[in-house]
């Protein structure tokens, strides 16, 4: 009896897809984490040995976070649950420990994952605390956040961090050319085309591959033979963007970079994070903003001219928009980098700040009070005030500008780079008249 093969299950079998389909079935088959699962490895040693404990994932998207929880279940003959935190709640997470404790009444354990762990609010968190600690569920939590950020303190304490990384280019070029090989027999790949994807994939498997099942649809599959070429690849440049995550970390991380290219006094560097931030779909303003935070910060009075360059930059991107306002603001960037560097300004309005807080509600002297009338004037305001206009070089020699139970502090400490060696050698000056006087006075 001839049986005809069941039409709906050969699609359901094409349709699924290419992720998952490659999703790695042993800790071998998992690629670029050989930190965690090389041979040897203390993560590759516990899931082997079926230690259990409970820890955080925390990396890129599309590195295999969920693939090493599932495989730890594998491992350990573990019942599997998941939860998301972007569409799970109380009830879901309560669901969750009830099937785990069913399955410890039959002497199985659960492995609970939590994808996107850092979404959960702290109640949310807390709520997995007792069942970690009485041995209920083994926690696997995945973030691309920060956990020292991101996860309650109460629930950090009871996990390890595990960090994944980002598939290197080569790696993933090797896992291109073997998915290629064993999923499309059919077709050809060029050497440019799986380095194109690599690239194109930015350390994120799930991409790469995404990449690929998209490459072959894009391809002429009635043909006996898909060209896997350039010309597919142009195509896919067309469709694929960087990772950045505005507001996550890979965001603070390049913003970071960038900072420090300038204040390192890289202008290339600092040009290499700028465009990179770009690419990955970064607000210019964003960036134009920061700049002026770097003139104050880290060039102050060596370079007045600093400051004023980054907001006529911010200036031109909020008229023109991109892509001209951007070129106005790689020209901000490029001279921060350039310019002579100072943090004094930045050091001493901290230190003016932390000084206002210890002194307190220190009243004005008289002497700097004005007195428009002749009620002030009677009860001693501005007297004894010297007009600096009216002294040697313009300077009151001795004048004390501090309240009187405040101690004066030589707050502002400029260096001698840019225009802030001058305004040194300037302050150096008046400072020695101003002990000068100080020390005849004493006398």
């Amino acid at each position: 009896m001839n049986v005809e093969p069941d039409l709906f299950a050969v699609a359901s079998e094409n349709l699924e897809p290419l992720a998952a389909r490659m999703r790695p079935q042993s800790l071998d088959e998992v690629v670029g984490q050989t930190h965690l699962l090389g041979v040897g490895q203390p993560l590759r040693r516990a899931i082997e040995s079926n230690t259990l404990h409970s820890f955080i994932l925390w990396g890129p998207p599309g590195v295999g976070k969920t693939t090493l929880a599932r495989l730890v279940s594998v491992y350990s003959d573990a019942l599997f649950l998941q939860l998301s935190a972007v569409f799970s709640g109380v009830k879901d997470i309560r669901s969750a420990i009830e099937q785990a404790r069913e399955a410890g009444a039959r002497g199985r354990r659960t492995v609970l994952f939590v994808d996107e762990v850092h979404r959960f609010n702290k109640s949310q968190q807390d709520a997995f605390l007792p069942h970690i600690e009485d041995g209920t569920i083994c926690f696997i939590g995945a973030t691309t956040e920060n956990p020292s950020f991101e996860v309650n303190t109460a629930l950090l304490s009871r996990l390890r961090v595990y960090r994944l990384k980002s598939v290197s280019e080569a790696v993933m070029a090797g896992l291109v050319r073997r998915t290629i090989a064993r999923c499309y027999p059919q077709a050809e790949a060029s050497e440019a085309f799986c380095e194109g994807v690599a690239t194109l994939a930015d350390g994120d498997v799930r991409q790469a591959l995404n990449l690929i099942e998209l490459a072959t649809d894009l391809a002429d599959g009635n043909t006996s033979q898909i060209a896997l070429d350039e010309s597919l690849l142009a195509e896919l440049r067309s469709t694929g963007t960087r990772r950045f995550d505005k507001g996550g970390d890979v965001f603070y991380e390049q913003i970071s970079a960038l900072h420090k290219s300038v204040r390192g006094s890289d202008p290339d560097a600092s040009l290499y994070w700028y465009a990179r931030m770009l690419d990955g779909g970064c607000d210019p303003l964003y960036i134009a903003r920061r700049c002026i935070r770097m003139a104050s910060e880290d060039i102050g009075l060596a370079d007045p001219r600093a400051l004023q360059l980054a907001l006529d930059a911010t200036a031109v991107q909020e008229r023109l928009g991109s892509p001209e306002g951007e070129l106005a603001i790689a020209e901000a960037v490029v001279y921060l980098a350039c310019a002579a560097k100072s943090n004094a300004i930045y050091k001493a309005f901290n230190a003016a700040t932390a000084l206002a807080k210890e002194s307190g509600s220190a009243e004005v002297p008289m002497t700097l009070r004005n007195a428009p009338t002749v009620l002030l004037k009677d009860e001693g305001y501005g007297e004894g005030y010297r007009y600096a206009h009216d002294e040697p070089g313009a300077f009151a020699a001795g004048a004390q500008y501090f309240p009187d139970d405040v101690a004066p502090e030589q707050l502002y400490e400029p260096t001698d780079r840019g225009l802030e060696g001058a305004i040194k050698e300037k302050l150096d000056r008046l400072r020695a008249l101003n002990r000068q006087v100080q020390q005849e006075g004493g006398t």
